[in-house]
């Protein structure tokens, strides 16, 4: 039924109030120690503890493209899609070891901060230019639109309606600053992950009451049981799916490069570490990679669950429209068969995923913009007040701008998880080579850093077409390519990898040659001692991965 009933708007209306006294309360306790610092408002320097880092991060990271998206795909593929959470716990510690202590030594508090220090101020300003573009054209669209998307199937009310309540809650807590978002956010992951876990504790109930049993643990055996090719985390080339997932790659290849660039290069998720000091902020990630891995019982099990009964002869018109199956439509068709209060919980955690996105990703807007664009091009004499103000503006305007074009990107179409992923990966393996021959090799130059700026997109798009003038059959052998429509394509995951490759090559060929016509780059501070590890964490980041390789093992 798509309505809320009273004890729903009850329980939403609870988690409202809590989330919004508790983000005034902090804001009126650190207004008192700072009120105009820009570091302050944008990173809330010093001030947010491990939990907070940790629990801002996965409320960030999570939002509509997971909950629906993924879910979708859980429909569509099975647990294979698990991957990008899994990894990402993977990766969250190969940041902390390894690119943390590398921002934190030299004082790094933006991305385009980094350009700047390590290359020059072109490449910091056209970097600046497209975080800014692609965050509030693609990442702001589709979260807005997707989670409106959701909340409308789910409560009946206007779909334009929802985004606007979305956009306006979010900035409600963005112009609180960087303290604000960290610490509602750890509010925010409770409702997410409890009202996450009841939509799955009712979607196991109901597939254990469709075959005569009871009990979450029977739904979950029969799961398996009705759905074994649901339950295998490597694809096999004669796989439909094979094409988002191909088979290795997501363990050897493009999924490395997805998930490095999106928790190591990536201002929206490095600013919630970047105020803190190297043992908090690596707890911090210590911490989101344990939440990470929890993450596919609450994002891809719902999906596979609505499969097993769609297969079953349930929801036969929930998951269709104009005679087609939408693969998006499995989680909101979950969250409508919750009675009374349990669907107010559930409708609380997709909003509370949605707002920590929407707000961590505007924050990320007026940081780049007031810091990199405003205070660098436009006013170089601003004080921090008119920093922290120019930055407020620009939490608005980008709201404003999300909430007019997202109805018109087509993210409907496309499906909200592989839009960004399409769109995002076609700079991301260029952005990537930048950032880690900037790190690790002094030599790397300026010149080579714009040409996997410019080159990385060029190249990008160049594999994504080429299947259309190309045949490109003879890579199918090797798992490089899939026939989708009579076509062989490349899988996105192949054609990042093989972008990375050129450029890091380039790279290196580059600046080689600069090197020798005597250009000196601007190498950064590194030091063996900064990556020494704390044995707590040595400890944590094992059991990750003991975690994952057992994971791995059993659903291979």
């Amino acid at each position: 039924m798509k309505s809320l009933q009273t004890a729903d708007y009850l329980v939403f209306f609870i988690y409202f109030v809590i989330v919004a006294t508790y983000g005034y309360w902090v804001y009126r306790r650190k207004k008192k120690a700072s009120t105009t610092a820009s570091h302050d408002y944008f990173l809330a320097e010093g001030s947010l503890t491990w939990w907070a880092i940790g629990a801002s991060l996965i409320a960030s990271n999570i939002s509509a493209e997971q909950m629906i998206g993924m879910s979708g795909n859980g429909f569509k593929m099975g647990l294979a899609i698990a991957t990008y959470e899994w990894m990402a716990a993977a990766t969250l510690m190969i940041v902390a070891i390894f690119f943390i202590p590398v921002y934190l030594k030299n004082k790094i508090y933006t991305m385009p901060q980094f350009l700047n220090q390590r290359y020059n101020s072109t490449v910091a300003m056209i970097m600046a230019v497209f975080w800014l573009l692609l965050y509030v054209v693609v990442n702001l669209t589709s979260i807005l639109y997707l989670g409106a998307l959701a909340i409308h199937a789910i409560s009946g009310l206007h779909l334009y309606l929802c985004m606007v309540f979305l956009a306006l809650f979010a900035i409600v807590i963005t112009l609180g600053g960087m303290k604000v978002i960290g610490y509602t956010d750890v509010i925010q992951v409770f409702f997410l992950i409890v009202g996450g876990l009841a939509t799955t504790y009712l979607a196991l109930t109901l597939v254990a009451e469709k075959f005569g049993e009871t009990g979450v643990l029977s739904g979950l055996k029969l799961l398996t049981d009705k759905a074994d090719d649901h339950f295998h985390m490597i694809l096999k080339k004669d796989n439909p799916n094979f094409i988002s997932l191909p088979g290795l790659t997501v363990l050897l290849g493009g999924m490395w490069i997805v998930n490095l660039n999106y928790w190591g290069c990536n201002q929206y998720i490095t600013q919630r570490a970047l105020g803190a000091d190297l043992k908090t902020a690596r707890t911090g990630l210590l911490f989101a990679a344990f939440l990470k891995l929890l993450m596919p019982v609450i994002v891809v099990l719902p999906g596979i669950a609505a499969y097993v009964l769609y297969q079953n002869g349930a929801f036969q018109s929930e998951m269709m429209l104009n005679g087609e199956i939408v693969q998006d439509n499995a989680y909101p068709t979950m969250l409508n068969l919750l009675g009374p209060g349990l669907k107010g919980l559930a409708f609380a955690a997709l909003t509370a995923a949605v707002v920590a996105s929407l707000a961590g990703k505007a924050n990320s807007i007026a940081t780049i913009f007031a810091l990199d664009i405003y205070k660098k091009k436009i006013n170089p004499e601003a004080d921090e007040k008119k920093l922290v103000n120019v930055g407020k503006i620009a939490v608005v305007l980008s709201l404003i701008i999300g909430v007019v074009i997202a109805p018109f990107m087509g993210i409907d179409k496309k499906g909200g998880f592989e839009f960004i992923q399409e769109y995002t990966g076609f700079v991301s393996p260029g952005i990537f080579a930048m950032f880690i021959l900037g790190f690790f090799w002094k030599k790397t130059t300026s010149n080579a850093a714009l040409f996997a700026t410019v080159g990385g997109f060029v190249f990008s798009v160049f594999f994504k077409f080429l299947p259309k003038i190309a045949d490109m059959a003879f890579l199918e052998p090797y798992g490089f390519a899939a026939k989708v429509d009579g076509v062989y394509e490349i899988p996105f995951l192949d054609r990042m990898g093989f972008v990375f490759a050129i450029c890091i090559i380039g790279m290196w060929i580059i600046s080689s040659i600069d090197n020798k016509r005597g250009v000196k780059p601007h190498g950064l501070e590194i030091d063996r001692s900064m990556f020494k590890l704390h044995p707590a964490f040595a400890v944590g980041a094992l059991l990750v991965g003991g975690i994952l390789t057992a994971l791995y093992t059993i659903f291979w």
